[in-house]
């Protein structure tokens, strides 16, 4: 029954009314804004001379060129001629007028060596030569001449004396049995316990005690075990003398044993 089916003309004329309509309102739209386009050309050439432009151009910088340096010639340090103020003379020869000065040694040969000028501040150098601005020497009765200045040495400083090394520690000596060696051996106590049950036995007591005599650390190394706290408590309390080695005091590590009987 539906093999063949016919399309009713009435659904083709919708469908060409709605085509129709659709190209007729894109071609309104499209003459409106080619309008609208050509428009805003017109009216903005028409407004083109009431705008105020301004005609920029760019112009290349000249070239301005650099001022040539000249090479500022440095001023030699020209040395300065120190004007001698005093003679000097290889030795020392008195003018034949001068008495304080007795030469040396009586020669017939005149010496090579000028003699020294009363009243000029001589001095001993190398060579011998007149000062081109003499110094006058100073008052008093000297010949106003200067001799070579001493030279002085300065011993270094002795060394700062060494500090003195600390004494290595010693290592504790063994003194064994320490109970006739106590200046103060407190009993320890029998422990409640330990009489209920009956315990007995020695206990030792392994201590070590400082330079002073005095016991630093204390462990029991036998006995029972209900009477050890006992026996560590009272050797803890144990005072002995101190001990010297060589007249240094030193540790000492030995034991305190305790009898403890049965009641």
């Amino acid at each position: 029954m539906f093999d063949n089916l016919v399309e009713s003309s009435s659904h083709k004329e919708d469908i060409a009314r709605k085509g129709s309509f659709i190209g007729v309102t894109f071609l309104i739209y499209t003459v409106l804004c080619v309008a609208f386009f050509v428009a805003g050309i017109y009216w903005y050439d028409a407004r083109l001379g009431d705008m105020e432009l301004e005609l920029t151009t760019l112009v290349a910088p000249v070239p301005v060129p650099q001022a040539e340096r000249q090479p500022e010639k440095q001023q030699e340090a020209k040395p300065q001629k120190v004007e001698q103020n005093v003679d000097v003379r290889k030795e020392l020869v008195a003018d034949v007028a001068e008495s304080r000065l007795p030469p040396k040694e009586i020669s017939a040969k005149a010496s090579d060596v000028p003699p020294v000028r009363r009243g000029v501040t001589t001095v001993i150098g190398s060579s011998d030569s007149n000062a081109a601005a003499p110094m006058p020497a100073g008052p008093g009765t000297g010949t106003g001449i200067v001799g070579a200045p001493a030279k002085v040495q300065i011993a270094d400083e002795p060394p700062p004396p060494e500090a003195p090394k600390p004494t290595p520690p010693r290592a504790p000596i063994s003194g064994g049995v320490l109970n006739g060696k106590a200046i103060n051996l407190p009993k320890p106590a029998y422990p409640p316990i330990a009489r209920a049950a009956r315990a007995a036995g020695t206990v030792v007591v392994q201590v070590l005690i400082d330079e002073n005599g005095n016991v630093v650390s204390a462990h029991a190394v036998s006995g029972h075990p209900l009477l050890q706290g006992a026996a560590v408590g009272a050797a803890r309390q144990a005072k002995f003398s101190p001990t010297k080695l060589s007249g240094q005091p030193v540790k000492v590590t030995g034991v305190i044993q305790y009898n403890f009987v049965s009641q």
